[in-house]
């Protein structure tokens, strides 16, 4: 299956977990990435495997920080030019902490808000010129269930991950008539960095009943990155051509 033959599709958090996922995923199916983190030796793993995989020869990685405007300005200009244009946006790049929404700083908040929301917003702005010139641009973003369905200790994450819901809505409605199309996918029981055991930072006298809930219907436990990938490489590849404006939740029927 080769969907992105000849598409140039930039991705962030490529250097763990589902960024990681969805940069090979697409890899696979011929096209061109270019992947972002702020992370050098995760963006060398990511490297280490395409080479294995022998797709290396179309994937650049490049080191960005996505909550500062400099450097999105600068990787996305690069990544624009070495793609020598752009039909694929997938803003991956996150990060999960926990807290009692009490005790949560100011500090803490506007630090999530910055990554996950802002970040989004960064990516996505220098982006769209060159997605709009594709003529056929979508962008991909990352929400959550929490932003739908009680996440405890996590108000600033869910927070986040609304605010880019809802951003995607806007976003949508805006371009497309410009023929750029908006999604938005929502984990939810994913196994990665951001989840394993203890990932989200718990507080340690956070009562684990408070996630009985948050137990997959289906399968046999939680599903792994290339879960969420292949969902991803769906909307954004021509078999996704008629949804935008919209998100999709992939939990298992966790919150169904």
């Amino acid at each position: 299956m080769e969907r992105f033959e000849g598409r140039r599709i930039l991705i962030t958090g490529a250097g763990s977990g589902i960024g990681q996922a969805t940069v090979h995923r697409i890899l696979a199916e011929g096209g061109r990435v270019v992947g972002l983190d702020r992370d050098e030796q995760g963006l060398a793993a990511t490297a280490a495997t395409a080479t294995e995989n022998g797709t290396a020869d179309r994937l650049t990685t490049a080191v960005v920080d996505i909550a500062d405007e400099g450097s999105v300005r600068a990787g996305v200009a690069d990544a624009v030019a070495t793609l020598g244009g752009l039909d694929v946006l997938v803003n991956a790049a996150g990060i999960l902490r926990s807290a009692h929404t009490h005790e949560t700083t100011l500090e803490f908040w506007n630090t999530i808000l910055a990554v996950n929301l802002t970040g989004t917003f960064l990516m996505t702005r220098e982006a769209l010129p060159a997605l709009l010139e594709s003529g056929h641009g979508v962008v991909v973003n990352f929400s959550s269930t929490s932003a739908s369905f009680t996440h405890p200790y996590m108000a600033a994450y869910a927070a986040s991950k609304g605010g880019i819901q809802s951003f995607t809505h806007a976003l949508a409605g805006e371009y497309a008539k410009q023929g750029l199309r908006a999604v938005a996918v929502a984990p939810g029981s994913i196994s990665s960095g951001m989840t394993t055991g203890r990932g989200p930072g718990l507080p340690e006298d956070a009562d684990m009943s408070l996630f009985a809930k948050l137990i997959p219907a289906i399968g046999q436990g939680m599903a792994g990155p290339e879960t969420v990938a292949g969902v991803v490489a769906m909307l954004a590849s021509d078999d996704g051509a008629f949804v935008t404006g919209t998100e999709l939740r992939i939990d298992g029927g966790t919150h169904m």
